[in-house]
């Protein structure tokens, strides 16, 4: 069985001068070459388009569209095909600026057989290197496409492990409180929503949902006696349950992906007003994280039922929120909170988890 024959090499030869086309036409084809010649650079890129050219040999002075001209659309519209100009003799500007466009390279007119043969095989060697060259190059684009979705997916794969550890880290912690149902997972639910009414950037979203779901965690540190206790708490107790804060930022403050996280849960128990604690913190000096969260944490707190009372109505925790709006409540975070409107935020409330 025949191997098949390598394909000729085509050249189109562009010159308004028909005997300069027909005289390199004949030394070309003579030296196994598949020559296609043009009058003009309109003709050169029509020709151009409607069939493959390894190689283009252009004068550079034409009538109407010159050489300059047809050489730029080339390497725009064709840049696999390579150009050698034609300049007349003397003229070294022209040859430069054939240069400096992206010519493969210049010859004086009328060329040499032999500089003529010698020109078209180094613009078809560098030709073919350039051609190599792209093809490595979208071979490794693609190699790096590739590997950037393997890694993609396997951090996906990681986040994914550490938000299921997160998870069940807040249940066991909210069954060890004995709280009803999925408190922790509805304040981020409920935190979600203000930060999207707040217009929260997509980015720092996750951040603030961790916060939310992991506030309560330097309980972790308050012995079941204070945590448990089902009537008041005395000073010292209450001084007690007050350490929580530092000790759940304490806790997630070494974990890189959780620094953000960590100050949400040091500073979810301070008040717009300055009256919170553990720092005593004032306006917009609490992390917006956190400012967002304890609407969220209050209205779950008002409408959930306790083993010593019953929750309140949706419609008496948004009146209350309301009326603390600017004391206890940032008044932007509020007013966003109440644009969700009551419906909303009962169907929130009904919702199922939504991913960190």
């Amino acid at each position: 069985m025949h191997e098949p024959a390598p394909e000729a090499t085509r050249i189109l030869i562009v010159d308004d001068d028909a005997s300069v086309r027909d005289v390199i036409g004949v030394l070309l084809t003579e030296e196994g070459y598949d020559c296609l010649s043009a009058p003009g650079a309109e003709k050169a890129l029509d020709a151009a388009r409607e069939s493959e050219f390894h190689l283009v040999i252009s004068d550079v002075k034409m009538p109407g569209r010159d050489g300059f001209w047809l050489l730029d659309r080339l390497r725009k519209e064709h840049p696999d095909t390579a150009v050698v100009m034609l300049t007349a003799f003397g003229d070294t500007e022209a040859a430069v600026e054939c240069l400096r466009r992206g010519a493969a390279d210049y010859l004086l007119k009328p060329p040499r057989v032999t500089d003529l043969i010698r020109a078209i095989e180094r613009a078809l060697a560098r030709r073919r290197h350039e051609i190599a060259r792209a093809r490595y190059r979208k071979s490794l684009e693609r190699r790096v496409r590739e590997k950037t979705a393997e890694l993609s997916q396997a951090l996906l794969e990681v986040e994914t492990s550490y938000n299921s550890t997160l998870y069940a880290l807040v249940a066991a912690l909210d069954a060890r409180e004995h709280e009803t149902s999925d408190h922790s997972q509805r304040v981020v639910r409920y935190t979600l929503a203000i930060a999207d009414r707040l217009g929260v950037p997509a980015a720092e979203r996750p951040d603030i949902a961790r916060g939310a779901l992991l506030h309560d965690i330097g309980k972790i540190g308050v012995p079941d006696a204070i945590l448990l206790k089902p009537g008041a708490l005395s000073t010292p107790e209450w001084e007690e349950m007050r350490r929580h804060p530092q000790i759940g930022w304490t806790i997630l403050r070494s974990i890189a992906f959780l620094q953000v996280p960590a100050e949400i849960v040091l500073s979810h128990q301070e008040r717009w007003d300055g009256g919170g604690y553990p720092r005593g913190l004032k306006g917009e000096a609490i992390p917006l994280g956190a400012r967002i969260f304890a609407i969220a944490d209050t209205l779950d707190a008002m409408t959930s039922d306790r083993p010593y009372r019953k929750g309140v109505p949706f419609q008496r925790a948004l009146e209350e929120i309301a009326r603390c709006a600017g004391s206890q409540f940032d008044p932007r975070c509020t007013q966003s909170f109440l644009s969700i409107g009551q419906r909303g935020i009962e169907a929130i409330s009904r919702a199922e988890n939504r991913p960190l």
